[in-house]
């Protein structure tokens, strides 16, 4: 079994779940190929943000903690995003695996991961590279879905949603003076991790400025299941 194999669970292939992470800058596309990796390898999809969101719309204690920090535009403490994570990891959809995207964003949080997983810990961790001129093209002209966050660039042809009809807006955090903040936030905080998981022989890198169906090809010859 190639995917096991390769996201390290051992010859024997199917010793335990596939736990992938995405790992790139905001804008590298990392939404978009995590559902292309859940859809042909048939394991979950975790998105920080989704989970937010999740959290925030049932009333959960945690996206109510989660809400504080937000409102008053403080970063959530890695604990709550842990203990946010970690929940969605014991739902029945995460048993053959998942893809974690945006999650960890600190060497706090990964830590905290490889802990929680008892050893076992994520098998693969695929680094999406792009540049910050590209970064800050992209970002500076995305517009998302309201209802269900899909990407658009400014300038497309529709002015709502292919997918489900909702209304195209763009973040605030994606308007051009935010753009450049968010970059270096990630440089400093979250491009530890690239070397932390390098180190334990984890990281592949992916060239994110291609065409977003060559990214998907590489992340799936990657993890052993490419076509």
């Amino acid at each position: 079994h190639a995917l096991a194999a390769a996201s390290g669970w051992g010859a024997e292939g199917d010793e335990g779940p596939v736990r992938l992470i995405l790992l790139g800058p905001p804008g590298a596309g990392k939404g978009t190929q995590a559902k292309s990796l859940s859809d042909v390898l048939g394991i979950a999809h975790a998105s920080s943000g989704d989970l937010f969101r999740d959290n925030q719309a049932r009333g959960t204690e945690l996206g109510k903690l989660a809400s504080t920090y937000m409102r008053q535009g403080i970063l959530v403490p890695d604990e709550v995003v842990i203990n946010m994570v970690l929940d969605r990891l014991k739902e029945d959809d995460c048993r053959a695996g998942v893809v974690l995207d945006g999650f960890p964003r600190t060497l706090e949080q990964a830590a905290a991961l490889d802990q929680a997983l008892d050893g076992e810990g994520v098998g693969l961790v695929l680094h999406m590279v792009v540049s910050t001129d590209e970064l800050t093209r992209r970002l500076g002209g995305r517009l998302l879905c309201r209802d269900c966050q899909a990407p658009y660039q400014q300038g497309s042809a529709s002015e709502r949603c292919t997918a489900c009809g909702g209304e195209l807006f763009q973040r605030e955090d994606d308007r051009p003076e935010a753009v450049q903040k968010r970059i270096e936030v990630y440089q400093a905080q979250t491009s530890p991790l690239v070397e932390y998981y390098r180190g334990q022989g984890k990281l592949a890198d992916v060239d994110g400025e291609q065409a977003i169906e060559a990214v998907t090809r590489d992340l799936l010859r990657l993890v052993g299941s490419a076509p």
